[in-house]
């Protein structure tokens, strides 16, 4: 019944993902424009500013507006650097890097020590994880971002990166973008996408999300968006990992609700519905282990501690996933209701 009323098309063909998330490889970029002054008043204000992005080795330059986003990585006591929002004026040319591009979510430094940069790395690293569990899925392009002022000023140069839009994550999946208030029921999720979407959250640490609500007016749902097919459930795709254990930001502290001490510590939260298509996802994850370690393995810009931090981490997640007794007994008898 929901799904009719959200007026959704009968049918939508999948398409190929636009070129700046059709490749892995990283790029290199400028942004010019107002850098201090956006990064000064980004807790007060998320007022756009006129820059200029180019990027490297071609002569293509886009005019951009550019704004902080984000909740609380817009915060002074979190990050003295916001998230970016980049709004580019004029459609890129078809052959451009950017084709198809309108606005974009930019992943920054947060601050300026090497520390950050790895957070930032692992931030990365997760939104690769997932790519490899589902093609539904926020694709991301990593970048080194130089930064200067109007007049030609170096800010910095840090690594950060790009996230694609939810309507091209809709347009490769032959989905669109699912139109609900505030809150679903369990009931009307996907079985198979809700069970990978927790098994991954549980994978990575991640308590700072829900697949079926959100803050109270601002819709469905908490780092999730909705997708769905013309007659099917709403299929959850999960973004903002910055608060995982796996990422284990400085500024993350785990929701009191959970009453845990660590966002190391993991807490299941599929739903008990959904615990035989946990059993079958829980397969997958288990056949992935060896490209999901490979990931960690070649992933550049991870110093060797932060690897191997990493990889302990993951290590411990296929201990608990091990077979269908250890997912039981460890994991699914404490799904939700």
């Amino acid at each position: 019944m929901l799904l009719a009323a959200a007026g959704l098309p009968t049918a939508v063909l999948a398409q190929q993902a636009t070129p700046l998330f059709a490749s892995e490889a990283p790029i290199q970029i400028t942004i010019r424009g107002p850098i201090n002054s956006i990064a000064r008043s980004s807790e007060r204000s998320t007022a756009a500013q006129p820059a200029t992005m180019l990027l490297a080795g071609t002569d293509e330059s886009y005019a951009i507006q550019l704004s902080p986003r984000g909740i609380s990585r817009r915060r002074k006591e979190v990050c003295q650097f916001p998230p970016l929002r980049v709004d580019l004026t004029a459609p890129p040319a078809a052959t451009s890097l950017f084709a198809g591009q309108r606005r974009l979510k930019l992943v920054t430094h947060c601050r300026s020590s090497q520390g950050f940069q790895q957070h930032t790395m692992l931030e990365y690293l997760s939104y690769r994880l997932f790519n490899l569990v589902t093609p539904m899925s926020f694709r991301a392009r990593l970048a080194t971002v130089n930064y200067l002022e109007p007049d030609g000023r170096i800010v910095t140069t840090r690594t950060g990166f790009f996230i694609e839009d939810i309507d091209d994550v809709a347009g490769r999946n032959g989905s669109s973008r699912a139109r609900v208030g505030d809150r679903i029921a369990s009931a009307q999720l996907d079985p198979k996408q809700a069970a990978r979407v927790a098994l991954f959250q549980y994978m990575i640490g991640n308590l700072d999300w829900s697949m079926r609500a959100g803050p109270q007016g601002a819709g469905c749902c908490h780092n999730s968006r909705l997708l769905t097919r013309a007659g099917s459930a709403f299929m959850p795709v999960p973004y903002d990992f910055d608060h995982s254990g796996l990422v284990d930001a400085p500024y993350a502290t785990p929701p009191e609700i959970f009453r845990i001490n660590s966002v190391r510590t993991r807490v299941y939260q599929g739903y008990c519905r959904h615990n035989d298509a946990a059993l079958a996802a829980a397969v997958e994850f288990r056949s992935l282990r060896p490209a999901i370690e490979g990931e960690v393995a070649r992933l550049p810009g991870l110093d060797d501690r932060t690897r191997r931090k990493a990889q302990a981490y993951l290590a411990g997640f296929f201990a608990e996933v091990a077979t269908d007794q250890t997912l039981q007994s460890r994991v699914l008898k404490k799904c939700m209701g």
